[in-house]
């Protein structure tokens, strides 16, 4: 079947904060003999298959264009054979086996967990952010919800999820103006569609719960 490399800039533009792309520098320094990661899919196929992540060797480099060997097995790929030529641009190196320098703020986006309604993941909306004590290093403590949840919905445990922070920030990453807030705090997003911080909500209430 016919195959393509897919962006991985392109990836990371629809999903910021939780598809790593490889920084400036880390791409400064390939050279030939280095190894990369890059996306193959099919061009055919539409029932929501990834593609495969395989390593391709760098023979040569002009700037911004590689042609490279793969140096891995296809799994659905064909067409594609290991030791086969390719040739790539920057935008399709998704990885590198170099460390990054800012690999920290990736660690943060992956690592740091939030609670979160189902409800705000349907909707791809989250009107309301509350953050509590956390309960272990992973854990920021803030909980997001869409504001249409009720009481019966939130009581489920079913109906929320630990996620990574770097799924909420997709959504909405003017919340990093102020994610580093001590908890206890709370924020509500306004007509206008900018969050505000709720200085007399009822924590006794709350805690109480």
């Amino acid at each position: 079947m016919p195959w393509y490399i897919d962006s991985a800039y392109k990836r990371n533009k629809d999903a910021p904060y939780t598809f790593y792309i490889p920084s400036k520098e880390v791409i400064g320094n390939l050279n030939i003999g280095d190894m990369v990661k890059l996306i193959f899919e099919i061009e055919t196929r539409t029932d929501g298959y990834a593609g495969e992540k395989m390593w391709v060797e760098i023979t040569h480099r002009d700037m911004g264009n590689f042609k490279g060997i793969l140096t891995n097995d296809p799994f659905n790929l064909s067409e594609l054979k290991r030791g086969q030529e390719v040739s790539f641009r920057t935008e399709h190196i998704c990885d590198t086996e170099y460390n990054d320098p800012y690999s920290s703020k990736w660690d943060y986006y992956f690592d740091t967990k939030i609670i979160v309604s189902k409800d705000v993941l349907e909707r791809d909306e989250f009107n309301f952010m509350l953050r509590d004590e956390p309960r272990d290093e992973q854990d920021s403590g803030w909980s997001v919800l869409s504001g249409y949840e009720d009481d019966e919905f939130l009581n489920n445990h079913e109906n929320l999820q630990y996620i990574s922070i770097g799924v909420i920030l997709n959504i909405d990453d003017s919340i990093l103006a102020f994610i580093e807030d001590l908890p206890l705090c709370a924020y509500e997003r306004n007509d206008n569609g900018a969050f505000y911080k709720i200085n007399d909500y009822d924590w006794e209430s709350y805690l109480s719960e």
